[in-house]
């Protein structure tokens, strides 16, 4: 006679079926088919790079030759969208209002430790808005002067404005840039005056300068170089702490003005509550990408300087230079409504 299963093992065994039917195994919680299905890793598809700044710009060149090399090393496209105005201000505001799943990361530059010092009103919190992911360059600024001025070094220069106040003009990339930031902290430190002519870009800095309607300017090294090299315009000193491998014959301007010190930085930032993974993995690359001599030899030719400041202390860093900036706008005067 056959033997009747009993009622126990009967619902051991549809509820294993069930169960291995989902892929959960015997003792596994049923859930819903989709919630158990593997997400896709991420890149899964291509990846959006925000620039608060035009494109030409040195900011713009840093973050797309770093586009094509991340986009190489993720294995998905990283596109470019340039997104300019007020100081950086509304990229910067694009970056943070970005949904915070990883295929939106941004350049961040010093504009987001200036900016908020400096206007009046910013449309994002600096700390609260953003996923600092890694800090990669900083760029510091070359004080520049005609190839034919009389003017022949800072001391020079110096003398100049303070024998002649508010006689000569000094030119910058716009109010709130970083050239505008440089010239009013050098005028504060050095106690000179002269009369701010603002311009569109850093390239108008150089034609400024060099048809005489300025006589002297802030613009980035990147920028300047070529001119310098080629003697289209003089360099009185670089705006780091340290004489610049580009430009290894030009002193820091720190040597004349005790304490002076300027660099604009560069590194990419996402919205805040990025996932781990995706910063994680970008953070990755680009120490991996830093390493690279050949890299590091094509950035540092145009006067930029590799820094290297991972997702773990990327944070730290931004908030002393905010306090940094805070102080230094506070002493130079400067406000842009």
């Amino acid at each position: 006679m056959t033997r009747k299963p009993s009622a126990s093992r009967s619902t051991w065994s549809r509820r294993d079926l069930l169960a291995s039917s989902l892929g959960l195994g015997a003792m596994g919680a049923l859930v819903p088919l989709s919630a158990a299905r593997a997400q896709p890793a991420w890149p899964a598809r291509p990846i959006k790079l925000v620039v608060p700044f035009i494109p030409g710009s040195a900011p713009d060149a840093l973050a797309r030759g770093l586009g094509e090399r991340l986009a190489a090393a993720l294995g998905q496209p990283v596109v470019i969208e340039n997104k300019a105005g007020a100081g950086g201000n509304i990229g910067l505001d694009a970056i943070a209002k970005s949904p915070a799943d990883g295929y939106t990361i941004g350049l961040g530059t010093s504009s987001l430790s200036i900016n908020p010092a400096l206007y009046r009103k910013v449309p994002y919190d600096p700390i609260q808005d953003f996923t600092p992911v890694h800090l990669t360059y900083a760029m510091p600024h070359a004080l520049i002067v005609a190839a034919d001025s009389p003017v022949r070094s800072v001391a020079d220069l110096v003398r100049k404005l303070q024998a002649e106040p508010d006689k000569h003009n000094y030119a910058s990339g716009g109010n709130g840039s970083g050239a505008h930031l440089c010239a009013e902290l050098f005028k504060s430190m050095a106690k000179v005056s002269a009369v701010h002519v603002p311009y569109r870009g850093a390239p108008e800095i150089l034609t400024s300068v060099m048809g005489g309607s300025a006589l002297f300017g802030f613009p980035t090294l990147s920028t300047a170089v070529p001119l310098i090299k080629s003697g289209r315009v003089r360099a009185l000193g670089v705006t780091g702490a340290r004489r610049n491998a580009a430009l290894p014959d030009v002193p820091p301007v720190g040597d004349t003005v005790t304490g002076f010190e300027v660099v604009s930085w560069f590194g990419i930032v996402g919205p805040a509550r990025m996932p781990v993974e995706a910063t994680r993995r970008i953070d990755q690359e680009i120490r991996k990408l830093l390493a690279d001599p050949a890299f590091r030899d094509k950035v540092q030719a145009d006067g930029t300087e590799i820094v290297g400041v991972g997702l773990d202390e990327f944070p730290a860093y931004l908030r002393r230079d905010l306090q940094k900036w805070k102080q230094a706008v506070e002493l130079s005067g400067a406000r842009v409504d």
